[in-house]
């Protein structure tokens, strides 16, 4: 993990781009659901505050962010990038509450993430203050196979999909089987970020993984202590991502049945 602190000796100041500093401020919102006062902003990117104010003020114009009571927050062309289809706004929507829980209440970063080919695709982060510790971002990637959350996907695959997808290297292919015994959790130890460590579980549906949710922290997180709690939250999601059941048909046979009992009665 890389230190936040700075030699002002050799600082180089603000990026004089102003494509570099809308993007410095992007890069402030660790997750879809962050919300940030114009003081973290301007704390977080080391902008000038009147520099920061004049440019939230443009993104907010273009819908890049929101601006409400509570802070400013990833607007509606963020969110929409890379979840056009697929139910992904769906998925996001399910799972921030669970995600925000998760971090709550074991201080570890939690992440929701989707399989995109061979790769995990971050939808969304919630960190706090541990947020720089994991070197992830919303919309960002990371290999399938070097990740818990990838793992814990790719175990309810079938074995030719998964195959297709990241090849079959026969540690991976036990490690897969042993997230099936775990009843789903998948754990991963520095194979992604150095340093880094994770246990995650796949939101499930009725034809197979949708994304999955992950905790993750440094070598001392307590990750069998919280997998009972990504678990948890992944069947949550999942529950809240079922089809509501159809209500009972309601034609002509059952209205008959009645009459013809009312008939009985009668008699």
């Amino acid at each position: 993990m890389t230190s936040l602190s700075t030699d002002l000796s050799t600082d180089p100041g603000p990026p004089p781009s102003m494509v570099e500093r809308m993007t410095l401020i992007m890069d402030a919102f660790a997750g879809r659901s962050a919300r940030l006062t114009l003081e973290d902003v301007a704390r977080r990117t080391r902008l000038p505050r009147s520099t920061a104010h004049r440019i939230l003020d443009q993104l907010v114009r273009l819908d890049w962010l929101d601006h409400t009571s509570s802070g400013y927050g990833l607007g509606r062309r963020a969110l929409g990038l890379g979840g056009g289809g697929g139910g992904h706004g769906e998925i996001r929507e399910a799972a921030a509450p669970l995600l925000h829980e998760l971090q709550l209440n074991t201080g570890l970063v939690a992440h929701l993430a989707v399989l995109d080919g061979a790769d995990v695709h971050y939808l969304d982060k919630a960190g706090g203050r541990s947020a720089r510790s994991v070197p992830t971002r919303v919309g960002g990637r990371s290999p399938a196979h070097a990740t818990a959350l990838g793992r814990a996907i790719l175990a309810w695959l079938a074995p030719e999909r998964a195959h297709a997808l990241v090849g079959d290297p026969g540690s991976l292919h036990q490690e897969l089987h042993r997230i099936r015994q775990r009843r789903g959790l998948a754990f991963e130890r520095g194979d992604c970020f150095p340093g880094v460590t994770s246990v995650a579980a796949a939101i499930r549906g009725p034809r197979g993984p949708l994304a999955a949710i992950s905790l993750a922290g440094d070598s001392r997180a307590p990750l069998e202590r919280v997998a009972p709690l990504v678990a948890d939250a992944a069947r949550q999601a999942a529950r809240a991502l079922a089809p509501a059941p159809e209500a009972p048909h309601r034609g002509r046979a059952p209205e008959l049945r009645l009459l013809t009992t009312g008939r009985d009665r009668a008699r």
